[in-house]
């Protein structure tokens, strides 16, 4: 599972965040950009704790 979760992370980062700018401009009911924003935002910090968790020592 190890190596396959950094590469998801990353594509739910990318898909957060180009969701969350797109609904942002678009003017769509806030919640639904805040949802966005919400995955990226977990995504980003998914991708922190793991590159600490696994980095060498």
């Amino acid at each position: 599972m190890n190596d396959n979760l950094r590469p998801v992370l990353w594509l739910l980062l990318i898909v957060g965040l180009a969701a969350n700018a797109v609904t942002s401009a678009a003017g769509v009911n806030e919640f639904v950009s805040a949802g966005f924003g919400l995955l990226a935002l977990v995504s980003g910090t998914g991708l922190a704790v793991h590159h600490y968790r696994h980095r060498r020592q």
